[in-house]
């Protein structure tokens, strides 16, 4: 019996070993939840198109009933070019064509070179757009017979009618030089897109973003032969990379707006008043014929100007103002739709970010939400034009709903379970695509109709779910900190599976804490890799983990975001060491083991709370910090800093200026290629701290950019971060 009773335990002991969450599972996204991939409204409003498991159909499935309709694309029996696998697809308005990316070859983190070809959906054709070299950011025309496209900096046109006739429409396009129709790399990241060009509602007429660069310093790094991928040509001599990149308070891109009139090849360059140093972060065509918008921001951004340009004439006449006494958002301008008499334009005038409707003219129509609420997303308005939907966190600012809102203010709530929702629209919102999740619940995919009744689930995540009920998962919850400020913070914390309150456990705190970001919702997308599985493989091994969002996050309205204008990262470190005071006095925690990482935003806030001047943190690791806001690019530390020139005290809260108050050991991590936040500011904290006689340890990665991976990197990072803190933290 006593042999039956040993080998039965033995048996469980190897069960539980078994399904222990092993890091490795953890970097290589073994927990990753499944989805409906790139779903987009198809134009009959009844059907939308997503990518299969294997990426390597494109599939068109119904609003109604989520059952496949038919296949649009198959890799396997296309002619013409062979195809791994869709690394990104665009139909022509009439859906006849796609456009199928391959070949993708990254740039900077929007922008890429890739081969496309143009599909014949009925033919099962495969025809390259270009023989002339990869391509980037493709665009049909509104009558579906064109394609205009960038390479090497210039616009060329495909006529699909003309047996894909290829013209070159810039020819001034140079590297560090001259852009035409792409964002410089300063647009690109901090205005979020990576295409500025447009065509005419007649598909007659071009405009374009032109950026001269010229005066813009350059910044350069040192590529070295590495691996996975290895750059041969570097393997005795380092080679260099250099690129325009604009620092706080230096010189930007000029910018212009122009325009080409396809038949007469006529090019014309619009008189858009804008400041010397100002922004053109959006143009887009109206459905009007030869109306073209331009948004126009000051260096400031405190000023969004809407102008309605004629392409042809090149005269502006200013519609609409939108002013903030601190900055506009960029969701002002991020996702507006000018095709209609109308659009709806999100703004934050009455300190909470809702929705108002104007006129093409730029006549305010109504206020279409209001209170003490942010809209987050607006999806659309039907056919009517009198029904406008929306995502919104009414109720609490850890959650999210989708909405619907008609023209006499009348709201009704289309998505009702506790936790996150959003959704994909169809051509006239008829029906959406729910996506749901909450801290605990992988996403499931819901279809709906415009009342917000569930017509089908097309994805419920229940193999995930099972694979989750089998591993020792501790208690995951959402946390209140008050500190003694009497702020009142969110946060999330995630304990040990067998949690003894008697017990004295070592603090992970995990933030990010940059303007208007949130990383506390009750959604599944928490923690550092999603679903707070890392943390709960952490849990494992006798770690609390706990991620709280202090000043200046988003989610709560305009003053609480805005409150740390001009001196970024005081009172966001102030509330990380407030919540550690907290955590210290809770009777489960050991106050001397508390620790505190990030990563880019977060890794300067790691640093800057570390240097807050309490002892509180035992330990923290930053990876990819900003050490110092002069280092950093002039469109987004000038949003909320303005420039070092006007606001130097502002510039000197910053770990280059706080290093000496360290308190704790730190663990600092870094890309020797990231294009975003340079290596510089690692190695001149560095050198602050050697000089200082801070001993420390340091990590570096050969050719790396901003996301760290590539090979074995990411699990490299991950566990060097593992073993530093079970170091400083496990006894």
């Amino acid at each position: 019996m006593r042999q039956m009773l040993l080998a039965a335990a033995m048996m469980v002991a190897i069960v539980v070993a078994a399904q222990q969450i092993t890091l490795n599972d953890v970097v290589n996204y073994q927990y990753y939840p499944a989805s409906v991939r790139e779903a987009r409204p198809m134009a009959d409003g009844e059907s939308y198109s997503c990518v299969s498991e294997d990426g390597r159909r494109i599939e068109r499935c119904s609003f109604k009933t989520g059952e496949t309709l038919e296949v649009l694309f198959d890799a396997s029996v296309a002619r013409g070019a062979s195809v791994r696998y869709v690394e990104g697809y665009i139909f022509s308005p009439d859906e006849k064509n796609i456009l199928i990316e391959t070949n993708r070859t990254r740039i900077y983190r929007r922008s890429a070179t890739s081969t496309y070809y143009i599909y014949n959906v009925k033919n099962k054709t495969m025809t390259p757009l270009s023989n002339g070299g990869a391509q980037e950011c493709p665009k049909f025309s509104p009558d579906g017979n064109q394609i205009a496209f960038v390479r090497d900096n210039n616009l060329f046109l495909v006529k699909l009618l003309y047996n894909n006739a290829e013209s070159q429409i810039t020819k001034d396009g140079e590297r560090n030089k001259i852009i035409n129709g792409k964002p410089d790399w300063v647009y690109e990241e901090e205005f979020s897109f990576n295409c500025a060009f447009d065509f005419s509602a007649d598909s007659e007429m071009l405009a374009w973003i032109r950026f001269d660069e010229s005066d813009v310093k350059t910044f350069s790094f040192p590529w070295y032969q590495g691996a996975y991928p290895a750059k041969e040509e570097y393997k005795l001599y380092p080679g260099i990379y250099d690129y325009k990149y604009p620092k706080a308070g230096e010189e930007n891109s000029k910018v212009s707006v122009l325009t080409y009139d396809i038949k007469s090849r006529v090019t014309r360059t619009m008189q858009v008043p804008l400041d010397a140093d100002g922004y053109i972060p959006r143009i887009q065509f109206t459905g009007e014929k030869d109306k073209l918008m331009v948004l126009t921001l000051n260096r400031h951004q405190d000023r969004l100007d809407f102008y309605a340009v004629n392409a042809r004439s090149t005269t502006a006449q200013l519609i609409l103002r939108e002013e903030n006494k601190r900055y506009v958002d960029e969701a002002a301008y991020a996702n507006l739709d000018f095709s209609r008499d109308q659009f709806v334009l999100l703004s934050e005038r009455d300190g909470y970010q809702h929705m108002y409707l104007y006129t093409l003219g730029g006549q305010l129509v109504r206020q279409l939400t209001s209170g003490d609420y942010e809209v987050a997303a607006y999806y659309g308005t039907d056919a009517t034009g009198k029904n406008f939907y929306y995502a919104s966190n009414e109720g609490s600012p850890l959650e999210q709903y989708v909405y619907k809102v008609d023209a006499s203010g009348k709201k009704t709530k289309l998505s009702s379970e506790r936790g996150f929702h959003h959704a994909v629209f169809s051509k006239g919102c008829q029906y959406f695509l729910n996506t749901y999740s909450n801290l605990t619940t992988p996403p499931v995919y819901t279809l709906r109709n415009a009342s917000g009744k569930v017509l089908e689930t097309v994805e419920d995540n229940n193999a995930l779910k099972n694979k989750l009920s089998a591993l020792p998962l501790g208690a995951a919850e959402i946390i209140s900190v008050n500190t003694a400020d009497g702020i009142q913070l969110n946060g999330w914390m995630v304990k040990p599976r067998n949690f003894d309150a008697t017990k004295k456990y070592p603090v992970l705190m995990y933030q990010y804490s940059g303007p208007g970001s949130q990383s506390v919702h009750n959604s599944y997308d928490n923690g550092f890799m999603g679903g707070l599985i890392w943390e709960q493989h952490l849990a494992e091994k006798g770690y609390i983990v706990v991620c709280v969002d202090g000043r200046g996050t988003g989610g709560r309205g305009s003053d609480f975001k805005r409150c740390t204008y001009l001196k970024m990262g005081d009172l966001e470190s102030h509330d990380q060491v407030e919540t550690a005071l907290w955590l210290a006095k809770q009777p489960y925690v050991d106050a001397s083991r508390i620790a505190i990482w990030g990563w880019s935003f977060g890794g300067f806030n790691t640093l800057m709370s570390m240097c807050e001047g309490r002892e509180v943190f035992n330990c923290g690791v930053a990876v990819a910090p900003v050490t110092d806001w002069r280092f950093y690019d002039t469109i987004y530390t000038e949003r909320f800093m303005r420039t070092p020139q006007e606001n130097p005290s502002g510039y000197d809260c910053s770990p280059l200026h706080r290093y000496e108050r360290i308190k704790g050991d730190l663990l600092l991590i870094h890309g020797m290629a990231d294009d975003n936040v340079h290596f510089q500011n690692s190695a001149e904290l560095a050198e602050a701290f050697t000089q200082s006689g801070y001993q420390f340890d340091m990590q570096v990665y050969t050719n790396r950019n901003h996301n760290i991976y590539g090979g074995n990197t990411r699990s490299h990072l991950v566990t060097r971060i593992e073993n530093f803190l079970d170091r400083h933290l496990l006894p």
